[in-house]
């Protein structure tokens, strides 16, 4: 196995010089007390504007109130359900987990694991990653305050008033979380997310009498000090995380900035916010629209912060670089490719935390029309897509008339490494890529198979960040994916959280067809940490206007004492629809095996399930996958 030399030095080929001098300086400031320092606690009070100063600014919202909202009233018991649940002190946590925060939650206990942190620890001194505290997303959800939108929309379409419990809620938050402590001071994209989500607030209550000006300058008070630590804090999320952290951040300087122009810097978090987001922009949404986090979910995630950084800087007489609205255009039409025309789902496919910071509709989590709709939308772009709730609320005029639909048949975007073959009632999604940006899952030529709306064959999901290191290796490793390993080995060597050595890399990837079928080709460089040279070759061949695939896998270069697992995941409720035989290289048919498995569809959520899996005798495995017709 790897020496701790090995990995150093592969981790620094993989990162780049950049990362690795940023981390160990970073890491130097933070034992020696100097990043401390740089985060003051227990700053006096100052109003840097006035409630009246505020409102009387020129600068334009999504609505100016909610009396200027015109969204279609839809009053859905659905909604109602999950406004009584937050009133009485329960939220769903994830999107998927309804859990009893009881309605005196002190904002920094952990309903996972009960652990409380100390709110008076500065947060340089508080880990991401605690056996003792738990996952700290847990603490971190409701912080977000993104549960505001269920209590603002219920308030909206039952015509009755909420703004005391709102505001009530975003006080007790400020007055339990000193500024710079706490576990809520520890993630600047926690804290941007929070700011955005209270700017939402505050302009759909801007007339309220429950808006006092000792309120809003609480508020406003509390939204500056967030705001200083990102501005400080914004090289850890563009050096040593770039991801969608570095994109909710300095959209949120710029955001911050843009309605509230009297504070302290503001002129520099303007400025520079949209310079460093027009460039995050640029780096994580690769040219063809598909997303360096290699996940469905956070690029639905930068949808939406693209919707908001568009429509509002649009409706205040600014505009993002093109280079923007090019990359915006090309991810709606990557992810409306990927997504199945049943039920608006896309593959379960990489890193999925659950979130979804911005939920103005009733759909479900999995549907992404809503999302997608509004930013094809703003873009004067019309996906095929039904009308949702929230390009209504975000004051978005429709101003294209032509549709359009992905079309049936080949679809390749190389730069993320993704090959879809889309038909009336199949959609075959397939992975095959190259790594210039950290990988998150060792998942390459996986195959995601659905099936009249049905995810047949699935990916494993996520579950937890954080939980033992068993687990971790499950979900983000090869044996959670429709795809081969090496004995008991993943693709990638792991490392410690989100870190994987010797990444996978694509050899070759090509989609054709003929008159009878669609054929897929590619190969990938793999497990290069037990031995250089080894590549899997896989060929799928899908049968067209049948739910039927062929697929042939092939390992050359391995070390003959390390058979080949071909691993497929299938939900339980289709196994006996499901026929999946393999044969080897001489044509025998190999024994099909089962094993306990697990399927994560939603974050800190789990469920057992069954794998098939083939153990090979020899270097190739032929497999033909047949649906039985529903």
């Amino acid at each position: 196995m790897a020496s701790l030399l090995t990995k150093a030095i592969n981790l620094t080929r993989n990162m780049g010089w950049r990362y690795v001098s940023y981390r160990a300086r970073h890491e130097l400031l933070l034992r020696s007390g100097l990043l401390k320092s740089r985060y003051p606690v227990a700053q006096a009070f100052k109003q840097y504007i006035s409630l009246a100063e505020w409102k009387q600014q020129s600068t334009r919202f999504f609505f100016d109130s909610k009396k200027s909202l015109d969204v279609p009233k839809q009053p859905l018991p659905e909604l109602k359900e999950t406004f009584e649940n937050i009133k009485a002190g329960k939220l769903l946590l994830f999107n998927s987990l309804l859990t009893d925060l009881g309605k005196d939650y002190d904002w920094v206990t952990n309903p996972d694991s009960g652990f409380r942190y100390d709110v008076n620890k500065h947060w340089t001194e508080i880990a991401d990653y605690s056996k003792e505290a738990g996952d700290i997303k847990f603490v971190w959800e409701k912080s977000r305050f993104s549960y505001l939108y269920d209590i603002i929309r219920y308030e909206y379409h039952y015509d009755t008033d909420c703004a005391a419990l709102v505001f009530n809620d975003i006080l007790s938050w400020i007055k339990s979380n000193p500024v710079n402590c706490g576990p809520n001071y520890r993630c600047s994209q926690e804290m941007s997310l929070r700011v955005m989500n209270w700017l939402f607030a505050l302009h759909y209550y801007k007339h309220s009498p429950v808006l006092t000006e000792e309120v809003f300058g609480q508020v406003q008070y509390a939204i500056y000090w967030h705001m200083d630590h990102v501005y400080k804090n914004i090289d850890f999320s563009r050096i040593a995380v770039r991801n969608n952290h570095a994109i909710t951040e300095t959209l949120g300087l710029y955001l911050t900035s843009l309605f509230f122009p009297s504070m302290p810097g503001a002129d520099v978090w303007k400025k520079q916010g949209q310079q460093w987001f027009e460039e995050e922009i640029a780096y994580q949404v690769y040219s063809d629209g598909t997303y360096l986090q290699f996940s469905m979910n956070y690029h639905r995630v930068v949808v939406q912060l693209l919707t908001w950084a568009i429509t509002l800087s649009e409706k205040n007489g600014e505009r993002f670089s093109d280079l923007v609205y090019d990359r915006a255009k090309k991810s709606v039409v990557f992810l409306r490719t990927c997504m199945v025309e049943e039920n608006g789902w896309l593959p379960n496919y990489g890193a999925n935390d659950g979130a979804l910071f911005f939920k103005l509709s009733n759909s479900h989590y999995r549907d992404h029309r809503p999302q997608l709709d509004a930013l094809a939308a703003v873009l004067g772009m019309n996906a095929g897509l039904p009308i949702g709730e929230d390009a209504a609320w975000y004051g978005i005029n429709r101003s294209s008339t032509s549709k359009w639909l992905p079309a049936n048949g080949l679809h390749t975007f190389d730069k993320g490494g993704y090959y879809i073959i889309r038909e009336p009632e199949t959609l075959t999604f397939i992975r095959c890529g190259s790594y210039k940006d950290r990988p998150s899952q060792a998942d390459n030529l996986h195959m995601d198979i659905w099936y009249k709306g049905e995810n047949i064959l699935l990916d494993a999901g996520s579950y937890k960040y954080n939980t033992d290191a068993a687990t971790i290796r499950y979900f983000s490793g090869t044996a959670a994916h429709n795809t081969v390993m090496l004995g008991d080995n993943d693709q990638m060597l792991k490392g410690g959280h989100f870190i994987w050595y010797h990444w996978t890399q694509c050899k070759a990837a090509t989609l054709s067809e003929n008159d009878t079928a669609y054929f897929f080709d590619g190969a990938i460089n793999a497990f290069s940490y037990i031995k250089e040279g080894i590549v899997h070759k896989r060929t799928i061949i899908k049968q067209k206007r049948l739910p039927v695939w062929e697929i042939k896998d092939e390992v050359t270069g391995a070390p003959q004492n390390i058979a080949m697992q071909q691993l497929w995941h299938l939900p339980l409720n289709a196994q006996n629809r499901v026929s999946v035989v393999a044969k080897n290289v001489k044509g025998e048919e190999m024994p099909q095996r089962v094993r306990d498995g697990w399927y994560s569809g939603k974050y800190g959520q789990k469920a057992k399930t069954e794998e098939l899996y083939f153990v090979g005798d020899g270097a190739v495995i032929n497999t033909v996958i047949t649906v039985a017709n529903a």
